[in-house]
């Protein structure tokens, strides 16, 4: 049996039709349900809908085998697993972002919103520039606009939102996409199944 741990919402129910296609399908499974873990015997798999940030919590813990984490937050996190696939599905970048126009002061400390903090810290340690923090949970992009920060780091999918809110992307940090992740501890005793896992998944990927 091995445990998967998905994560709610869109991203989740792609990534289960990707593995019902590769076999892995389970008759119970139902999105829509309040059920917390779904069972199917036949083909040797147990789901649970979780948290998209709780995934690398649950898998790294043991409590489940494999599951589906975002690149930003197996980054953020600094999750101790194996990531063993890029699905090359929930494609996004994370990115700095500002208001048009906006130049960078290099004589103070540049104000940076975000909720991905280790992310930024990381990011701007490697140009070594000296930074102020601010962390936020939602509407990253009220930051500028309100005068609060002078750039957001945050995940950038089609930049409807900053455009519409007269900002841009002014530098690409990295691309983000959704990534198969393993438990280090279980994939000592269940390599098999899992790398005939990821097999199976290798056929199931989107083309470029």
């Amino acid at each position: 049996m091995i445990n998967i741990a998905l994560p709610k919402g869109r991203l989740g129910e792609k990534v289960y039709k990707m593995l019902e296609k590769a076999g892995y399908a389970c008759d119970e499974f139902d999105k829509d349900s309040r059920k917390l873990i779904f069972t199917d015997e036949k083909n040797g798999v147990q789901y649970f809908w979780v948290k998209p940030s709780d995934v690398p919590i649950y898998v790294q813990r043991g409590a489940a085998d494999v599951g589906v984490a975002g690149k930003d937050i197996l980054l953020e996190y600094d999750a101790d697993v194996y990531e063993m696939l890029d699905l090359k599905i929930g494609k996004c970048r994370m990115a700095v972002a500002a208001k048009n126009g906006y130049r960078d002061d290099l004589s103070k400390p540049l104000v940076v919103a975000t909720k991905f903090v280790n992310i930024a810290k990381e990011f701007y340690a490697g140009k070594n520039r000296d930074i102020d923090i601010i962390k936020l949970s939602g509407s990253i992009e009220l930051a500028p606009i309100l005068g609060m920060s002078d750039v957001i780091v945050d995940i950038v999918e089609t930049g409807t939102t900053l455009k519409e809110n007269d900002l841009g992307v002014i530098e690409t940090i990295l691309p983000i996409s959704a990534r198969l992740i393993v438990n280090k501890a279980k994939y000592k005793f269940k390599n098999d199944e899992i790398d005939n896992m990821v097999q199976n998944l290798k056929k199931e990927l989107p083309d470029d």
